[in-house]
């Protein structure tokens, strides 16, 4: 795969008015592949929301560079195609709801670009489609739950038909079902359609859903690759305020209580799987 979004040196360092610095992001050399599924996971603190925003040029590297499909952000006239390429997805999905209906909504980004009404149309019907709303478009978007209002700005994002959409914490405020819906369709986009994604998380199972994990610690990347390599790392994780999926502390012990698991499931359905097929294991238990 061809490498989409590249950094270099990349370091942020916020300012403030009274003289305080603070050095939020230190040396990072990354490269994520288009199509590729990628999860940010570090502690309060650790850089994963700054180095998200840098993805699509809403901060500028105080030093260094980040490369979006060979175009620097620190060119003030790459920055419209560059957040044309890469959508952004917040925390508060009620901080991204614009217009009064869910159609209304999703039709602004496209609207911004002085789009034919034709073609704002299809997009807007095919972005709902992607996330299962469009029975829904005429709706009021106050009127949806939290993970249908998180859908919502996943669509307007998909309006813009970006190459890659960067999600910082996009379940966090959400309840098990909200955040398992956001979730399967991050997922489904990133497989059936190709779409680059960035997922920022402090779930362990989110991010074991990713191609590849990337660990940051005070605003340096500290552990990188396949979800099962860096959850294999428990005792780094642990130094650096993380810890393992569920369903990998549950094998551990399990397999403590003489369960003879031979894989590492990073799910609960997997580890569910893996236990049937097994058959009764409650004698050990």
């Amino acid at each position: 795969m061809s490498t989409f979004i590249e950094t270099h040196s990349l370091g942020h360092t916020y300012r403030f008015g009274d003289g305080e610095r603070i050095v939020a992001l230190r040396d990072v050399d990354l490269r994520i592949a288009r199509g590729e599924f990628v999860a940010l996971i570090g502690a309060n603190g650790s850089g994963k929301s700054t180095l998200a925003r840098h993805l699509n040029a809403l901060l500028i590297p105080t030093c260094g560079e980040v490369l979006v499909d060979n175009l620097a952000t620190t060119d003030p006239g790459n920055l419209w195609e560059i957040r044309r390429r890469v959508g952004m997805v917040f925390q508060n999905p009620d901080n991204q709801l614009v217009a009064s209906t869910i159609e209304e909504d999703v039709a602004f980004g496209p609207e911004n670009w002085a789009l034919p009404r034709d073609q704002i149309r299809a997009r807007v019907d095919e972005a709902l489609t992607a996330v299962g709303l469009w029975d829904q478009r005429t709706r009021p978007p106050q009127m949806l739950s939290g993970g249908q209002k998180q859908l919502v700005a996943i669509a307007g994002a998909l309006a813009t038909r970006p190459d890659c959409i960067v999600l910082d914490e996009p379940t966090s405020m959400l309840d098990p079902l909200g955040r398992r819906r956001v979730l399967e369709t991050i997922r489904q986009l990133n497989r059936e359609s190709g779409l680059t994604i960035v997922l920022v998380t402090q779930s362990m199972e989110e991010a074991a859903a990713a191609d590849r994990v990337i660990a940051l610690h005070r605003g340096r990347i500290v552990l990188e690759g396949p979800p099962k390599a860096v959850f294999a790392r428990e005792p780094r994780l642990e130094d650096i305020g993380l810890g393992v999926p569920a369903s990998m502390e549950m094998t551990a012990l399990l397999r403590e209580r003489g369960v003879p698991l031979e894989t590492t499931p990073l799910n609960l359905g997997e580890l569910a799987a893996a236990l049937k097929v097994l058959g009764p294991v409650t004698s050990v238990l």
